[in-house]
């Protein structure tokens, strides 16, 4: 399954499944387990290659939860996908959390600390040979957006990534089990998740696969006048395809289906690439 995603047609569509009280779009709607099994088994009939499993809200401003309550969230209901036949990744910074997941059957560790938050993460990812997205990241969620100060975002991002790069790869990391993900919304302003989105070709020139991150984002919402996090779909759906088009691998989406649709339709018309200027 890990290197079938590796090697997939590109753009991998990733759903988001929150199993928490308080994450920012969907927190408390599933959970209970029968139901984020059955919005998991829903997101991969809609078109979802794999579900992210997440058990700890990372919005900003939320508080951590210790590992032990995170763990009793996510491991099952990613064993009860996995048995169900639903790949599924997790989403987690801490390395025990992600050490559990693999062991029910999670195929890919998605950490958007990118491995700063726990350092045995990467020795735990390494020696599991699971794929890994390495975020960007700057800090955890309670103060992340008092470091979202850049002179370039872009370029520092890109630098900021090929560090971690450089660390899972020392950890032993295989170099074809890495993602990178810009990170959209952590340590990041408005004008800065907008740069990335415009310049995203300059991440995807790392060499690496790229997810891209943008569902429901506070940004998406402020460009629509205040529109709640549930209603910001059909923007999250232009961020997805222009994603595709910039050559990203994957995208990361709460609404699978549409997502999905407009990909189809991108396909469809030959998977037109933007051209980039400047």
């Amino acid at each position: 399954m890990a290197a079938d995603l590796m090697h997939a047609t590109p753009p991998v569509v990733m759903g988001v499944l929150n199993v928490t009280p308080d994450s920012f779009s969907d927190g408390g709607l599933y959970d209970d387990l029968d139901a984020a099994v059955r919005h998991g088994v829903q997101l991969r009939e809609q078109g979802a290659h794999l579900v992210d499993v997440g058990g700890e809200s990372t919005r900003p401003g939320a508080l951590r939860v210790d590992a032990d309550t995170e763990i009793k969230r996510v491991v099952p209901v990613i064993a009860a996908l996995t048995a169900a036949g639903v790949p599924t990744s997790v989403d987690t910074t801490r390395a025990a959390v992600a050490e559990a997941a693999v062991r029910a059957g999670a195929a890919v560790v998605n950490d958007v600390s990118g491995g700063l938050a726990d350092p045995d993460m990467r020795r735990v990812v390494a020696a599991a040979g699971c794929p890994y997205v390495v975020m960007h990241w700057r800090g955890h969620s309670a103060d992340m957006q008092a470091l979202a100060t850049y002179r370039d975002v872009v370029a520092e991002v890109r630098d900021e990534l090929s560090r971690r790069v450089d660390e899972a790869l020392r950890a032993g990391v295989a170099a074809d089990r890495l993602i990178v993900d810009p990170g959209l919304g952590f340590a990041k302003s408005p004008e800065h998740n907008w740069a990335l989105t415009r310049h995203l070709d300059r991440i995807i020139d790392l060499g690496l696969p790229v997810l891209f991150g943008a569902s429901r984002k506070s940004y998406l919402g402020l460009l629509l006048d205040g529109r709640p996090a549930p209603d910001r779909d059909a923007a999250t759906t232009a961020t997805s395809v222009l994603a595709a088009a910039a050559g990203a691998w994957g995208v990361r989406v709460h609404d699978v289906r549409s997502t999905a649709d407009a990909l189809a339709v991108w396909r469809a018309t030959g998977s037109p690439r933007l051209r980039y200027e400047g």
